[in-house]
C-alpha cells in the first residue's frame, strides 16, 4: 500500500489559488467555498471549466425539542456563520478490496475544511470537502462542545443547484420503497411525471413529494456533461433522498398517517427561502417521530457526492463511494469469499409453489402449533426431495450454494400484519430436515445459503439474531439473505430512517462475530459501507428479477442500474432467466423483457461478488451449452474495462478473473438493440485465447424470439476486433480462456 498525506500550512498552499478553492488533483474539478452576506455556507463546482453545481448553501434546519440540549431555544445551524479557519491537505493510498471490480483503487483526492462558528451561539462546526478527478465529497462534522452537544435534525438543507434542466434518469423519492421504475424525463417534467412514477401497489410506499426522488440520481446536460448525486458512508443517519426546487414547488410532502399518501403542504422555515429552479436540496428519512436524526456529538453527517465527467464510462469505473468510506474493518476476512448459487425460489416468485407448508389456519401463534399434526397444502418449496434436487444440480456444475426460502415455520400470515412475533429463524417444517440436508449439501461440495425474512419486525429479528446464527455456524451455514418485506416494526418508523440504518448495521456486525456473509434484501440502498465491512457481499434495493414475475421490468431496467443503484455496491439481481414465458411452466402470464444471451450478460454488467442462477434446474437442462457460461463466468475480478456506455441505452464491459490470465466481456442493450466492435486490445501482447461467444441470433429479439442464440469458437489474439450485434432487449457475452 502506498501513501502520502501532507498537511499544508496556509501560507504554503499550491492546491489553492485563492481562500476557498480547491482542485482535483488533474485540475479538471474546481471546487469553491464561501460564506454569503448573511453568514451563510455556500459552495460551487465546475469541470473543465464548465459549471456543474452553481452556488448551492449549506446547513442544517434544528428541531425544538426537550431531547436536545438546548430544548425549545434550540437554533439553526444555516447562517451566521463566520470562518474561523482553513485547512487543505491531499491524500494519496492504493488500497486492496477484499472482492471487487479490480484489484488496486486508488485512493487520490484533494481536501478542504472550513471551520465555523456562530459567536453568538458560541457553536462550531466543520465542513470537509474531498475534491477527487471524477468527483466530490462533503460533509458536515461536529465536535463535542457544550451548546452543540444532543440535538435533533429536523432536516438537512444541502444544496445541488443544477446548471440546466438536464435529462434525468429517477426513482420517486420514497421513505420505504425503491421498488419502482426508473424515469427518464426532464428535471422539469418530474412533477407531471411523479403520481404514475409511483409503484402504488408495493408492500410499504411512502412517497412524500411531487418532486422527489431517490438517490443515486443519474443526469446528463445538454452539452454532453454526466452528473451523478448519491452519497457515501451512511452511517448512523438516516438515507438522503432528493427534492427539487423550483418557482412553483411549495416544498410538498405526504400525509404518511392513515393509510393516505396524499400531498400536503409543510411551509419552509422561515429563514429558508427558495433556490432558483433546478435546485436539489437534501431531504432525510424521518423516523417514527417525525425527526430525521439525533445526534451526539462528537459526529458528522454521511457524505455527500457529486460525480462529473464527460465520457459515461467513468460514471461506471468511479470509486468515490467507497474511498469516502473507511477502510475495512474486520482484521481477518479469510472466510469472506464471492458466492455463485442457485435456489428454491423462482418457482414461489411466479407462484407455482408456497413459502407456507399449510393452509389451515387463518393465522399462527408459534408457540401454540404442533407443527407434525398439520395438515401439508401440498404446494410448500422448501422440502426436502426438491432441495436435494437443487443440491445435486448445484454439485453437478460447481455451484457453489443453494439457497433455500420457506424453510422456517411462520409463512402463513407473515406478510403484511404488522405481526411482531413473525419468525423464530430456527425452527424448520415438518418436510425440511436441516441437520440431514446440510449433511448431504457438505458431502456434494456445496453448502446451503440461509434465508431470514423478518417481515420488516426488527425488534423479532434482534431479539432472536443470536440464536440463529449460533445455529447457521452449528451447521456450517456462511452466509444469510436477509429480508424486510412490509411495513416497519416498530411501527410508524421508515425503512430509510436513522433508526432502521442503524439496525441493518447491528446485522451486519453481529453476523461478523459469527462469520457470516450478508445479503440484504428491501433494505436501505448501499453506500459504499461494503469497504468497512466487506462481509456485506450484495443486496437488493432496488427493482430485481422477481419483477419479471409481477408483470415485467423494461429492456432498459438492467442499463440504467450500473448508473444508479449499482454506484454505492453490488446488487442481488438475482440474474439468469433463460425460460422468459413463464406461462410454458406456470400459471403466471408474465414474461421477462430479455433475451437468453441478455440474461448472460448481466453476469458481467450487473457487478456483484453474489451471483445467482435464478431460474430453475430444469430449464438450464434444456440449454446446457449456454448455461455453460453461467458455469464458468467469475464473481471476483483483478481488472474491469467499460468498453462503452450510455445511460438506459448500452453497457459493454471486459473483466479479469482474480488470479487468472481469464477474461470475460458482456454487453447489454435496451429494446433499441445495438451493434458493437469490441477491440481486444485488454489481451496480453504475444498470447492467444481460446475464444466463446454467445451472442444473440439474426432473428432474437427480447419478445418474439428470446431464445435464439448463436454459440461460436475460435483462438484470437490482443487487438482482435469482436463485431456483435445485441437483439433488441439482448445483450452478448464472451469468455477469453488463456492458450
Amino acid at each position: 500500500m502506498r501513501k502520502r498525506n501532507l498537511l499544508l500550512g496556509l501560507l504554503m498552499m499550491p492546491l489553492m489559488v485563492m481562500a476557498g478553492e480547491v482542485k482535483s488533483p488533474n485540475g479538471n474539478i474546481v471546487l469553491n467555498f464561501s460564506l454569503d452576506a448573511k453568514g451563510r455556507p455556500t459552495y460551487e463546482m465546475s469541470y473543465k471549466g464548465r459549471p456543474v453545481v452553481l452556488q448551492s448553501r449549506l446547513g442544517l434546519e434544528l428541531a425544538k425539542d426537550k431531547h436536545a440540549s438546548k430544548g425549545y431555544d434550540e437554533t439553526d445551524l444555516m447562517e451566521g456563520f463566520q470562518l474561523q479557519s482553513e485547512a487543505t491537505s491531499t491524500f494519496d493510498e492504493t488500497w486492496q478490496p477484499v472482492w471487487g471490480e479490480t484489484r488496486d483503487i486508488r485512493n487520490h483526492y484533494n481536501e478542504y475544511v472550513a471551520t465555523l462558528t456562530q459567536s453568538k451561539e458560541q457553536r462550531t462546526i466543520a465542513i470537509r470537502f474531498r475534491v477527487y478527478d471524477d468527483g466530490i465529497g462533503f460533509r458536515y462534522e461536529f465536535p463535542q462542545q457544550r451548546n452543540l452537544n444532543y440535538f435533533l435534525i429536523k432536516d438537512e438543507r444541502s444544496e445541488f443547484r443544477m446548471a440546466g434542466n438536464h435529462t434525468a434518469w429517477w426513482l420517486p423519492g420514497d421513505y420505504d420503497t425503491q421498488e419502482q421504475v426508473t424515469q427518464e424525463t426532464r428535471l422539469s417534467e418530474i412533477r407531471a411525471r411523479m403520481h404514475d412514477a409511483v409503484n402504488w401497489g408495493n408492500s410499504s410506499v411512502a412517497p412524500f413529494s411531487e418532486t422527489g426522488v431517490q438517490t443515486s440520481l443519474q443526469m446528463k446536460s445538454d452539452d454532453g456533461l454526466y452528473i451523478n448525486i448519491h452519497e457515501a458512508a451512511c452511517l448512523d443517519y438516516a438515507t438522503m433522498h432528493l427534492e427539487l426546487v423550483d418557482a412553483e414547488t411549495k416544498h410538498l410532502t405526504t400525509k404518511l398517517g392513515g393509510g393516505t399518501n396524499a400531498y400536503t403542504p409543510n411551509p419552509q422555515p422561515s429563514n429558508y427561502s427558495l433556490p432558483e429552479p433546478y435546485t436539489f436540496v437534501s431531504h432525510l428519512t424521518p423516523d417514527a417521530t417525525g425527526l430525521k436524526g439525533c445526534m451526539q456529538t462528537p459526529c458528522e453527517t454521511p457524505w455527500r457526492t457529486v460525480m462529473v465527467s464527460d465520457d459515461a464510462r467513468d460514471m461506471l469505473s468511479s470509486n468515490l463511494i467507497l474511498n469516502l468510506n473507511e477502510p475495512c474493518k474486520i482484521e481477518d476476512t479469510s472466510w469472506i469469499h464471492p458466492t455463485k448459487y442457485c435456489g428454491v425460489w423462482w418457482e414461489m416468485i411466479v407462484g407455482k409453489s408456497s413459502w407456507n407448508y399449510t393452509d389451515e389456519f387463518p393465522s399462527i401463534h408459534l408457540d401454540n402449533i404442533d407443527w407434525t399434526k398439520v395438515k401439508p397444502n401440498g404446494r410448500h418449496g422448501a422440502n426436502n426431495e426438491k432441495v436435494r434436487r437443487y443440491i445435486d444440480f448445484a454439485a453437478e456444475h460447481g455451484l457453489d450454494q443453494v439457497l433455500v426460502e420457506g424453510w422456517n415455520v411462520g409463512w402463513e400470515d407473515w406478510a403484511n400484519m404488522w405481526k411482531r412475533d413473525v419468525f423464530d429463524f430456527v425452527t424448520p417444517y415438518p418436510d425440511f430436515d436441516l441437520k440431514a440436508l446440510n449433511e448431504y449439501a457438505h458431502s456434494k461440495g456445496v453448502k446451503i445459503l440461509m434465508h431470514h425474512e423478518t417481515s420488516s419486525s426488527t425488534q423479532n429479528y434482534e431479539r432472536h439474531i443470536k440464536e440463529a446464527f449460533e445455529l447457521m455456524n452449528k451447521y456450517g451455514y456462511d452466509a444469510v439473505k436477509t429480508g424486510y418485506v412490509g411495513d416497519m416494526i416498530p411501527r410508524g418508523d421508515h425503512h430509510y430512517s436513522q433508526s432502521m440504518n442503524n439496525h441493518y448495521l447491528y446485522v451486519i456486525k453481529e453476523a461478523a462475530k459469527h462469520h457470516i456473509m450478508v445479503n440484504s434484501h428491501e433494505a436501505t440502498r448501499p453506500t459504499g459501507i461494503c469497504r468497512t465491512y466487506p462481509n456485506l457481499v450484495g443486496g437488493e434495493s432496488a427493482r430485481g428479477t422477481e419483477y419479471e414475475a409481477f408483470g415485467g421490468s423494461n429492456p432498459n431496467h438492467t442499463c440504467i442500474l450500473p448508473f444508479t443503484r449499482l454506484q454505492g455496491g453490488p446488487m442481488d439481481y438475482t440474474p439468469g432467466i433463460f425460460v422468459t414465458r413463464l406461462s410454458e411452466w406456470s400459471s403466471n402470464p408474465s414474461w421477462a423483457r430479455i433475451t437468453l444471451c441478455g440474461s448472460l450478460a448481466l453476469y458481467l454488467t450487473m457487478y456483484s461478488p453474489l451471483q445467482m442462477a435464478a431460474d430453475l434446474p430444469e430449464n438450464y437442462e434444456r440449454f446446457l451449452d449456454a448455461f455453460q457460461f453461467i458455469k464458468d463466468v467469475a464473481c471476483d475480478w483483478d481488472d474491469s474495462r467499460y468498453l462503452e456506455a450510455e445511460p438506459a441505452r448500452y453497457i459493454t464491459v471486459a473483466r479479469k478473473a482474480k488470479g487468472t490470465d481469464n477474461w470475460f466481456v458482456g454487453g447489454k442493450c435496451n429494446e433499441d438493440g445495438h451493434k458493437v466492435n469490441v477491440k481486444l486490445d485488454f489481451l496480453d501482447k504475444g498470447r492467444k485465447y481460446e475464444c466463446t461467444i454467445y451472442q444473440d441470433a439474426k432473428d432474437a429479439h427480447y419478445e418474439k424470439n428470446p431464445q435464439a442464440y448463436v454459440i461460436t469458437k475460435k483462438v484470437v489474439k490482443k487487438n482482435d476486433v469482436l463485431k456483435l450485434t445485441e437483439a433488441p432487449g439482448g445483450g452478448f457475452a464472451v469468455s477469453l480462456k488463456a492458450l
